[in-house]
């Protein structure tokens, strides 16, 4: 069992800047594949980024490149997204998903955290 906890999300302005955190319990941390999702008001949950086990590939949804990096620190069991250049459209709640490798095209996800609220005004 693991289980995730994220935090970081907040109000921020056009332009701003965030960075969320995934803290997961367990000694199965590098087990898992890790990502984002997202969730705006009346839309579909979407992915955003992922990262396989040794943080040496990452993925990214179109709209977020060259604006949102993910990362991954093993040692501290912890994932974390970085985001720049936020934009209103940014705004859901941002969730962060455990997963076998290659989740974001399988959809073989095992393990969901609560999510944390992310609101850029513009």
């Amino acid at each position: 069992q693991v289980q995730l906890v994220e935090s970081g999300g907040g109000l921020v302005q056009t332009g701003g800047s965030l960075r969320l955190s995934c803290a997961a319990s367990g000694r199965t941390f590098t087990s898992y594949a890790m990502g984002w999702f997202r969730q705006a008001p009346g839309k579909e949950r979407e992915f955003v980024a992922a990262i396989n086990w040794s943080g040496g590939s990452t993925y990214y949804v179109d709209s977020v490149k060259g604006r949102f990096t993910i990362s991954r620190d093993n040692a501290k069991n912890t994932m974390y997204l970085q985001m720049i250049s936020l934009k209103p459209e940014d705004t859901a709640v941002y969730y962060c998903a455990a997963g076998s490798d290659g989740f974001w095209v399988t959809k073989a996800i095992y393990y969901w955290g609560q999510g944390t609220q992310v609101t850029v005004s513009s």
